[in-house]
């Protein structure tokens, strides 16, 4: 039995995605070979990666919109370095919500000036700011929309006047938004798309090329968006699983399909939390995320206890990140409500047993 996988990533994918998925490694279209063999010039691998940008943009709702989808190399955190790159020519503004926020301004600052318009850090990053102002000659806003450590999520985004910069890596594809909002969004493919080893980013085509310096070719949006994100051989299974995924997704109707699961599955498991006495939420109410609750014991005896109903339950990746302790339920769009309702169910049975 397949265990309940709360971990925060590499994310739980889905099953049949993951059927296909070990299929295609071996005999990928009933060529008789590998998927990781073909080259990644071929056809077959073309019309993947052209499948899974074009359900990206049609997902998000960003078709004949003047956006384009690609699929990069090293992670959200070459994205840091690459948004400024790209589009920082004097001065930048930037929300601080946690440590992913705090890498991406320390990235920033290498290009320009920075202003830090607001920071939660006062209170170890357990609320989302609001009420700050963006300044209307920056060259854009950057934030992050869900705090994957922390456990907050942005329910709202500013109405501003310069390019809205938005690191989405761990709650893409899980809620409506306007995401014509956003003129670039970036989400490493671990959380809620595939495997680690891609990176997708979305980007409007009229934002580009209004930076003075040299890029080089490798961080260039507009040398990728030439080449139809095949500047270099892409990372052609992580590509191939995102688009199963994305396909996935559709076929279940949607983002509005699945951010109505994924709120059934946020409020079953904090409705527990809440309830339960010996648990104890980190994040203000407002600003919970949906994808990733952190939360406490604060008696150490009985931690220890729920340690071992959780394990003997067969659920894995509990345990909070490392900077932060306590517990985080990550509930990616591919976990299952009854695998919260079993963790609720071990809640529960600490509370008797205690």
């Amino acid at each position: 039995m397949k265990k309940h996988n709360f971990s925060a990533g590499p994310c739980i994918l889905p099953e049949e995605v993951l059927q296909k998925a070990s299929e295609a490694v071996i005999n990928f279209n009933n060529d008789n070979l590998s998927l990781i063999e073909i080259s990644h010039r071929s056809k077959p691998f073309v019309d993947v990666i052209e499948k899974a940008r074009s359900l990206a943009l049609e997902l998000l709702g960003l078709e004949n919109k003047g956006y384009e989808a690609l699929f990069l190399h090293g992670g959200a955190s070459t994205q840091f370095l690459m948004t400024a790159y790209n589009l920082l020519n004097k001065k930048a503004a930037y929300l601080n919500t946690g440590t992913w926020s705090g890498k991406a301004i320390k990235e920033a600052r290498l290009f320009g000036e920075l202003i830090e318009v607001a920071s939660s850090e006062d209170k170890n990053f357990n609320y989302i700011p609001k009420d700050f102002d963006i300044p209307n000659d920056v060259d854009y806003f950057h934030c992050t929309s869900n705090n994957t450590i922390y456990g907050t999520q942005m329910k709202n985004f500013p109405e501003t006047s310069v390019p809205l910069i938005c690191d989405m890596s761990s709650d893409i594809f899980s809620r409506q938004l306007d995401f014509s909002k956003f003129d670039l969004i970036y989400a490493g493919a671990q959380k809620n798309m595939g495997p680690a080893g891609a990176t997708l980013v979305v980007i409007k085509k009229d934002i580009l090329g209004k930076v003075e310096r040299n890029i080089p070719s490798m961080l260039n949006y507009q040398i990728h968006i030439d080449k139809d994100s095949m500047f270099n051989t892409p990372s052609v299974f992580a590509v191939y699983v995102s688009m199963l995924t994305l396909e996935w997704l559709k076929d279940l109707g949607g983002i509005p399909f699945i951010e109505k699961v994924n709120n059934k599955k946020s409020a079953l498991l904090y409705n527990e939390i809440d309830r339960n006495p010996f648990f104890k939420g980190v994040v203000h109410k407002e600003d919970r995320s949906h994808m990733n609750a952190t939360f406490t014991i604060e008696n150490d005896i009985l931690a220890k206890k729920f340690d071992a109903l959780w394990q003997e339950t067969n659920i894995n990746g509990l345990h909070g990140h490392r900077s932060v302790g306590g517990y985080r339920a990550s509930m990616y769009n591919a976990l299952p409500l009854y695998s919260v309702q079993t963790l609720v169910d071990v809640m529960q049975e600490l509370e008797r047993q205690a």
